[in-house]
């Protein structure tokens, strides 16, 4: 259904540093770079997140929003949480099932360095 995302971020380098680290433990890769931003996806055709340099301050969504990353095992779940803390994020969830949503439902939560709220989950 969708096509891409886009954020705005506050400090391209440091966001460079944590989405290059977040992204590879999810299977995917950087497929472009500018001065002004960055694209994730899977292959250099797929571009699937952009993240673009913003001047001023960085206001990410509110309560209710976050971005779920499809992972392809349990252990990129953990992989990219261990990554997001290691880069600058913060821990919003541990990876664990998640049974309260379904008995399958294996998922991480972490906080990236401008604020949004990002998951991986398998299942």
């Amino acid at each position: 259904m969708l096509s891409h995302l886009s954020f705005g971020v506050a400090d391209l380098a440091r966001t460079t540093v944590f989405y290059d680290a977040v992204m590879a433990a999810l299977g995917h890769s950087r497929v472009w770079t500018s001065d002004k931003g960055v694209g994730y996806g899977p292959n250099a055709r797929e571009e699937k997140l952009t993240l673009f340099l913003t001047p001023g301050p960085v206001q990410p969504p509110g309560p209710g929003f976050h971005l779920a990353f499809a992972a392809p095992g349990r252990d990129a779940v953990d992989r990219f949480h261990a990554a997001a803390l290691a880069h600058g994020g913060a821990d919003h969830g541990a990876p664990g099932l998640r049974l309260n949503y379904s008995p399958t439902y294996y998922a991480a939560f972490v906080i990236d360095p401008d604020g949004y709220k990002l998951e991986a989950v398998f299942q």
